[in-house]
């Protein structure tokens, strides 16, 4: 059978490896980077112990597994990461909790409040133009507001 792979070796692994990389490049998932790292590890190996195809094949495999499971607690941790300002593409959510004065009249539930140069849709009470209220939540694109 060696006859009809002769393409295996630790070169093989190493060109795998490359080209692994460069497809996590072309189509970024954090995928690919770790069969990358496991190829590479596999012509590391073979370098060391000359395995036949079917144990650099079989070592690809465990080592592609152990390193996308061991690759997952990493992920999740770098995601987990606290930011100086979470809310930075849903800045609605910054203004819950805080207080501001109606620019339009709340008529069946629904109303305008200005905040900063922004006029948002709010969703609350009936009450007049020029009440405060008080955000006191997000529903979609609208804030929720409770008389203050």
């Amino acid at each position: 059978m060696e006859h009809f792979v002769p393409l295996f070796g630790q070169w093989f692994w190493f060109i795998a490896a490359g080209v692994l990389l460069l497809l996590e490049l072309a189509a970024p998932g954090v995928f690919f980077i770790w069969l990358a790292i496991a190829a590479a590890a596999t012509g590391a190996v073979d370098s060391f112990a000359g395995f036949g195809w079917k144990g650099e094949a079989l070592s690809f495999a465990v080592l592609g597994l152990v390193a996308i499971f061991a690759g997952r607690p990493l992920l999740r941790k770098r995601h987990a990461l606290d930011s100086d300002k979470p809310n930075l593409n849903q800045r609605m959510y910054d203004y819950v909790g805080k207080s501001y004065v109606l620019n339009q009249a709340i008529v069946d539930g629904r109303g305008k409040v200005r905040i900063d140069d922004t006029l948002w849709d709010v969703l609350g009470p009936d009450l007049p133009k020029g009440a405060h209220v008080k955000v006191t939540g997000v529903d979609g694109l609208r804030l929720t507001v409770d008389q203050v």
